[in-house]
């Protein structure tokens, strides 16, 4: 989850808005990449999930990364609840998952440096201390009940208020987990051809990066539960955003969605004010009952924008939310893949060519399809196995058209990347299918394997 914003004064003219997401736009050259996963934490002798604070606990690997790694802290209430260190975070979803927001950084190359360097320092301070960390799309066994809430004001409200839309909120914020890439554009029609791209093809790396087969303790019927979790949640935040696809499709016609999702809080002095349901329209003007007489700033507006979960947003630039969190070997393959498609015009071309002609069902049957079938989902008589070998080759060849080398020379390009994916491609299997076979397999149905089995 994002922290607060800030800076900026107070929004004076409607058209800052769009600005304010303008303005994240970068020549080719500045464009960077930065990595975000999540992974759920456990004590070790007992498979539980880890409290906020105690000897084996949140805090501890918190105050661990600190003391021995070098991270500054982020306080909030007076609790430890994030850290920072050069350009990147260390923070924590609602229910205690660990999560690395990463630096941006030039090449897959060094995000991939990046996400090897943090999950070797996780690992050290969590072997001291009884602690495992493991990357699933959705927690296996844990209900509700087994995992505490955070103790920060944002959760707080949206805990309340995910009880009032969908059924599935708070399952979101508890028991799921993601690894996401954020990438740049570089114009307003840049933006608009990565962004429908982004949300045509979302679905292909749920597929390729579904790893949430089991729920409280069972085989749920899904490749990627993480997902089915997210088609119902809150209507009014998520989902494939039909609008992009439309003409007149630009910063201001996302601000104008923006405007009609509800809110969650105003940030003031530290602290989360309730502003829950009500409407960014009146804080323009103000008429917020949260604030009466306050007129919304731009980093209201900016904390504002964290608060849509679609499968891709924007702010000051292009976050891909679509995939299961997951072992090592694929956090470095979800920025390739991306970047591969988004970051050479050739290769992005091809990309939305793959998609274009698709209308709004049919974008939203491969959400749906991806979700429940993985690899082996169909629509309308395309194979998601033949659309995704066809959109990893497109990556590919846009990796080596960028020919970023390695830092040693040796590696001419960040193609290797997506061996992972390749290989998927050519077994038919993802982690998910890889997860039923030894459930059904070696595990005899044992769920509690899964730790040992596969944890960082």
């Amino acid at each position: 989850m994002s922290i607060p914003q800030s800076g900026g004064g107070v929004i004076e003219h409607h058209d800052q808005l769009a600005q304010l997401l303008e303005d994240g736009c970068k020549p080719k050259e500045d464009w960077r990449i930065g990595t975000e996963h999540e992974k759920f934490g456990y004590c070790k002798d007992t498979h539980k999930p880890l409290p906020f604070a105690g000897e084996r606990s949140i805090s501890a690997v918190l105050e661990g990364l600190r003391d021995v790694h070098g991270w500054s802290p982020v306080l909030e209430g007076g609790y430890l609840i994030g850290l920072e260190k050069n350009g990147a975070n260390v923070s924590l979803e609602p229910g205690g998952a660990l999560e690395l927001s990463g630096a941006p950084l030039e090449t897959i190359h060094a995000t991939c440096d990046e996400v090897n360097v943090h999950l070797r320092e996780v690992k050290d301070i969590a072997d001291k201390i009884g602690v495992g960390f493991i990357g699933l799309g959705a927690a296996p066994i844990w209900k509700h009940e087994d995992m505490p809430l955070m103790p920060k004001g944002r959760y707080t409200l949206m805990d309340s208020y995910m009880q009032r839309v969908g059924t599935m909120g708070r399952v979101m914020m508890r028991r799921t987990c993601t690894v996401q890439v954020n990438l740049d554009f570089g114009s307003e029609a840049d933006m608009v051809q990565k962004f429908r791209v982004a949300l045509a093809l979302q679905p292909v790396a749920t597929a390729l990066f579904a790893n949430s087969p089991f729920f409280e303790g069972k085989v749920n019927g899904h490749k990627s539960w993480r997902s089915r979790v997210w088609r119902d949640l809150d209507p009014a935040r998520t989902g494939m955003l039909p609008f992009v696809f439309e003409d007149g499709m630009g910063f201001e016609a996302y601000v104008q969605y923006a405007l009609d999702v509800p809110m969650y809080f105003v940030y003031r002095d530290g602290k989360y004010i309730d502003a829950l349901g009500m409407s960014f329209r009146d804080f323009l003007v103000g008429k917020l009952p949260a604030l009466p007489g306050e007129v919304a700033t731009q980093s209201d507006w900016a904390d504002h924008l964290t608060t849509a979960f679609p499968e891709a947003r924007i702010k000051q630039y292009m976050e891909m939310r679509g995939a299961d969190g997951g072992p090592w070997r694929r956090l470095c393959a979800l920025p390739a893949f991306w970047v591969g498609l988004m970051y050479d015009q050739s290769s992005l071309d091809a990309a939305w060519d793959v998609a274009k002609n698709w209308n709004a069902e049919t974008r939203e049957a491969w959400r749906v399809a991806a979700s429940e079938d993985g690899l082996q989902a169909e629509v309308g008589g395309m194979k998601m196995i033949d659309l995704a070998g066809e959109l990893i080759k497109i990556s590919e060849a846009g990796l080596v058209a960028r020919a970023r080398q390695g830092a040693d020379g040796l590696i001419p390009d960040e193609a290797h990347f997506l061996s992972a994916l390749s290989e998927s491609i050519e077994s038919g299997q993802v982690p998910a299918d890889e997860l039923l076979a030894r459930y059904h397999g070696d595990w005899n149905g044992d769920l509690s394997k899964i730790y040992d089995d596969y944890s960082y």
